[in-house]
């Protein structure tokens, strides 16, 4: 048996939502839809513009491996992270949060120079997320923040996307994935949002190597992997990255491959304020799922359940109990 069921790297930011309209977005010149790296000048004119509005989730920790991690953990799995945060109220913030959810690491403060990352998070009325991310000293993730034993220990090693974005993170992905194959754990990556695929292809395939075990993505990143036109053939192309992998489709529900076979996943109706963290609680409470037995179908619908009451909530995460609750939803 492993020490933990979970081991996850990303970065180690502060999320804040705010809810927009369009036309503000256009305004303040943010791609829909879309995480955008902003340094922080940038990211406090925003907020500085978007001064009055109501914000409808509380600071709290955040990162989309972060967030999956999280999720597995308060399902039940016994999970590991690393990331990087500063010695400031938000490191503290997001050092107590994931102690809080009982995730075990070595993360502590770093003392070296630097702000912890903040995502600022808007939301339009449709429900979706416009990220726009100063990653601060997450930023310098590296090698360094990575603990040999106990990724060795783990089941699964999980891997944002995001990380391509800095050199020293892809390198940390690339390293962790090296030693998850040496060590017998499988190995898991999210391409995290569309214009990761779009702007950092090259990044990708080279943090995906000869492939990974389970890739998680939406239907129109594996469009845009894929090149393709149509979900069947992204499902193809997809095949020869992955050994399985999990797609979703927002209210279309999602498709996952087990290795032999597709399973489609219908979705659960509700009604969506805010879609922020939806791929993250998909990925989470999947991996949750098989590495306590359950197969692809089953790990699929509770994943499905779980991302349905995320974006019918403002906020990417759920209350501890309703992760317990989703469980009996699905299965009694």
């Amino acid at each position: 048996m492993k020490t933990y069921h979970l081991y996850g790297i990303g970065a180690a930011l502060v999320d804040t939502e705010i809810q927009v309209t369009d036309a503000e977005l256009e305004t303040l010149g943010v791609e829909k839809g879309m995480m955008t790296l902003v340094d922080e000048v940038r990211q406090q004119a925003l907020l500085d513009q978007l001064e009055g509005h109501l914000v409808h989730s509380k600071q709290a920790s955040g990162g989309s491996a972060c967030n999956s991690v999280t999720a597995a953990a308060y399902f039940g799995a016994n999970c590991y992270f690393s990331g990087k945060v500063a010695q400031d109220e938000f490191g503290r913030l997001f050092v107590d949060d994931i102690r809080k959810a009982g995730i075990g690491g070595d993360l502590v403060m770093s003392e070296d120079p630097g702000v912890t990352g903040k995502c600022l998070v808007l939301i339009s009325p449709d429900a979706e997320r416009s990220m726009n991310t100063h990653l601060g000293i997450s930023a310098e993730l590296s090698v360094k923040e990575l603990n040999e034993q106990a990724l060795a220990e783990s089941e699964f090693f999980y891997v944002e996307g995001y990380l391509v974005t800095s050199e020293s993170g892809r390198a940390a992905a690339i390293r962790g994935l090296e030693i998850a194959r040496r060590n017998g754990a499988k190995t898991a990556l999210s391409f995290s949002d569309p214009g990761i695929v779009t702007h950092f292809k090259d990044g990708l395939s080279e943090m995906l190597g000869d492939g990974v075990d389970l890739l998680f993505c939406n239907e129109a990143e594996a469009l845009s992997w894929s090149g393709a036109e149509h979900l069947q053939e992204a499902i193809t192309a997809l095949k020869t990255i992955a050994k399985t992998f999990a797609i979703t489709r927002g209210a279309n529900g999602a498709v996952v491959f087990d290795g032999q076979a597709l399973h489609t996943i219908p979705a659960v109706s509700v009604d969506a304020v805010d879609t922020n963290g939806a791929g993250d609680m998909f990925a989470g409470a999947f991996l949750y799922g098989i590495t306590h037995g359950f197969g692809y179908q089953q790990a699929g619908q509770l994943a499905t359940h779980a991302a349905a009451m995320v974006v019918s909530q403002y906020g990417p995460r759920l209350p501890g109990e309703a992760h317990q609750a989703a469980l009996a939803a699905v299965f009694g």
